[in-house]
């Protein structure tokens, strides 16, 4: 059984692993993904804080620049990509991102599920037929919140977009999902749910009627989520009741239209990049989703991990800096000057003290020695003709020298031993998934807020 990372000692590997990188053999070529002509859609998953969008984002700077017409769709509802951007702000259409270097452009947009589930209506039915469906509260509910919505808009979107062929590269930001395999199930649960089996069952109790139909509805709406709850029974009945009667022609459209683009998924032309931190349970979410996309025969790329930490020093282990730093503490206890703690205890006529071979002979014991002396009896009274008492050093409670070296040896024996876990977790991931090529981004020291951050970014995701 492979040991957990996090029980792992690190003590004795904290030199070797965090110097060593990662295999060739395993490196990802980003610049050879984005440059294959080949190559049209790009996704990024992964779990919940992990760095999709930046990566996304990196991505597709990192493609116009090199020469291709780019478009990221992203579902972030932290709008940093508009910020990085520089975008006022982004919607349901594409933006086109200024200063972007090179012969290349991006474009850039975020998913508005409600409109895009409107534009399906609109581009479905007739303008009468339209209104009445976008008007009616039972649809209000489901295009605005319904589980499982985002993402079936999410692949709507990429399926138009896709369909258009007006960029030659699209760049996908999953949706910010509880689980990143909801990405992946979402959109056929909702194509399930809208192909009209489950509703037209709900008509039934229009029909039936009484305290027969109020017990169907019941165990009908034990099956949905609360943004059905919300309604009333009877208004519920009613407004299903016009909602299908409405969009009757559509139910098999949506189921279509998710299959196609689930399909789309499984083309060549499509390469998913599982974003993961170097840490377990990040790893843990990564390898459970690389499983996932080998059973949906999904066509993985490459592992992204983000966040890597490093060291200018890594040839210092941490166990050498702590002992350095330990070294340097002792050496403060021992090696005080000239032994003034026996020279304050003495008796002035210790001969001990006057000994030549003693060293707590110093400065201070003259000094105070001439205080004393019959011309100047009083210790405290510096003489007339002594000068007045200078300002405080002020140096004066400030750390030595020893004490930083100390202090910066042992927040160096610090990031030695995260540098370790984070080579154990890594190679730990590896080995089991010994196939799955690997792009480490060093972790840069600030957050991302402009296309000089992205920059940085796709750089480090190139090597």
């Amino acid at each position: 059984m492979t040991p957990d990372p996090a029980r792992t000692s690190d003590t004795g590997r904290a030199s070797d692993d965090a110097a060593r990188p990662l295999d060739p053999v395993r490196a990802l070529d980003v610049d050879a993904l984005l440059d294959d002509p080949k190559t049209r859609i790009v996704v990024c998953c992964g779990s919940g804080g992990v760095g999709k969008t930046t990566t996304a984002a990196a991505l597709g700077l990192r493609a116009a620049e090199r020469g291709r017409k780019v478009v990221v769709l992203t579902i972030d509802p932290a709008r940093r990509l508009a910020q990085s951007m520089g975008i006022d702000q982004l919607d349901n259409v594409p933006r086109r991102v200024k200063d972007v270097e090179g012969d290349g452009e991006l474009h850039a947009m975020m998913l508005d599920m409600k409109r895009t589930f409107d534009e399906i209506v609109e581009a479905h039915a007739d303008k009468e037929r339209a209104a009445a469906i976008l008007g009616n509260p039972f649809y209000q509910s489901l295009s605005a919140g319904f589980a499982g919505t985002q993402e079936y808009m999410a692949m709507e979107k990429l399926g138009q977009l896709r369909s258009r062929d007006e960029w030659d590269l699209i760049v996908v930001d999953t949706p910010p999902s509880r689980s990143a395999l909801d990405f992946l199930d979402a959109p056929k649960r909702l194509g399930s749910f809208l192909d009209g089996k489950l509703i037209r069952l709900l008509m039934a109790p229009a029909k039936v009627g009484g305290r027969a139909g109020m017990k169907f509805l019941n165990v009908g709406m034990s099956m949905m989520t609360g943004a059905l709850g919300k309604l009333l029974g009877g208004q519920l009945l009613r407004d299903v009741q016009t909602f299908v009667a409405a969009m009757d022609t559509m139910f098999g459209g949506f189921r279509t239209r998710a299959d196609a683009t689930y399909r789309l998924l499984q083309a060549p032309g499509t390469a998913f990049l599982v974003v993961a931190s170097p840490e377990r349970d990040a790893l843990r979410e990564a390898a459970y989703f690389v499983e996932r996309l080998a059973a949906d025969d999904m066509p993985l790329a490459g592992l992204v991990l983000n966040r890597v930490h490093g060291s200018g020093a890594a040839q210092l282990s941490a166990e050498r800096a702590l002992a350095a730093a330990e070294n340097l503490d002792e050496s403060r206890i021992v090696d005080q000057e000239d032994g003034k703690v026996g020279v304050r205890n003495a008796p002035v006529g210790d001969p001990v003290r006057n000994s030549p071979s003693n060293p707590g002979t110093s400065e201070a014991l003259r000094t105070s020695e001439a205080a004393r002396s019959p011309e100047n009896p009083d210790p405290d009274d510096p003489g007339p003709s002594d000068p007045e008492p200078s300002d405080p050093d002020p140096s004066a409670g400030r750390p030595s020298v020893e004490q930083l070296t100390a202090g910066l040896l042992r927040l160096h024996a610090e990031r030695m031993r995260l540098l370790a876990r984070e080579q154990h977790t890594r190679d730990r991931f590896t080995a089991l998934h010994p196939e799955v090529a690997v792009a480490e981004v060093a972790a840069l020291p600030g957050d991302v807020h402009d296309l000089a951050g992205l920059r940085a970014i796709g750089e480090r995701l190139a090597g």
